[in-house]
């Protein structure tokens, strides 16, 4: 049987032009900010992945499904409904930071916010940190 291609790949459109067309002015300046936190964190230059999510830093994962391929070690992608961050893919759920951090909901290896004066920057950037760190130590990137 084949394995199922991730869909989600580094490409080479335009970071900048993306969240330029973000239509909600609070979701776009939101996403402005959060490239620039996310770059100042990282180190790593944006990178559009798929059309919607803007990525830092890129590594080759395996789970033990023998499931594998490349993904960012952290990004977000500015959505109708929310901003998702993909921050809590190495973190456990109930991360003792996520407790002090607003308002927000988490999925699978996400984190939502409706607008970023939602949350306590200060806690952001731990969880960010925290987050690229472990996923780049887990996966070697």
């Amino acid at each position: 049987m084949a394995k199922a291609e991730n869909k989600t790949k580094p490409g080479k459109a335009s970071v900048t032009a993306f969240i330029n067309a973000v239509e909600n002015d609070t979701r776009r300046k939101d996403a402005k900010a959060i490239r620039a936190l996310m770059r100042k964190i990282t180190g790593e230059k944006a990178k559009m992945w798929g059309p919607s999510i803007v990525g830092f830093g890129q590594c080759h994962y395996k789970y033990e499904s023998g499931r594998e391929g490349e993904t960012m070690l952290v990004g977000f992608s500015p959505r109708k409904a929310n901003t998702v961050l993909y921050v809590l893919g190495s973190l456990d759920k109930d991360a003792p930071l996520l407790g002090s951090l607003g308002k927000y909901k988490t999925g699978r290896s996400c984190l939502y916010i409706n607008k970023l004066e939602d949350v306590d920057e200060k806690v952001l950037i731990k969880i960010i940190e925290k987050s690229y760190k472990a996923t780049k130590k887990k996966w070697g990137a």
